[in-house]
């Protein structure tokens, strides 16, 4: 019985730590009032990471569906980073210039 509990956590060890070496890292870089690429198709555990590559100009990534107020701006070199676990579309807009439109769609 021991032995069996034993492969068991060893079974679900192995799953789980191989599905976070499995996730990947998607760049979303902002450019010129843009978000490149402004949809990314992701898998559940993969994160997104949004540089501000500007010059001058602050933006941010407002899910309004996970954030209820306007979160913080990123100046240039800032970053924000996001990990998507469950599957869905998430748009998301940035806030000072609400014409920067992009997605996140995360498949199984």
């Amino acid at each position: 019985m021991l032995n069996a509990l034993i492969k068991l956590s060893l079974v679900i060890f192995l799953a789980v730590f191989s599905a976070n070496l499995m996730a990947k890292d998607i760049v979303v870089e902002i450019y010129k009032k843009k978000f490149i690429p402004a949809s990314v198709t992701i898998a559940p555990g993969d994160k997104v990471i949004w540089k501000n590559i500007e010059k001058r100009q602050y933006h941010n990534v407002w899910f309004k569906q996970f954030y209820q107020e306007e979160p913080d701006y990123l100046f240039p070199g800032d970053r924000f980073e996001q990990v998507f676990t469950d599957a869905g579309e998430f748009p998301y807009v940035c806030g000072p210039h609400p014409k920067m439109t992009g997605i996140v769609i995360v498949k199984k």
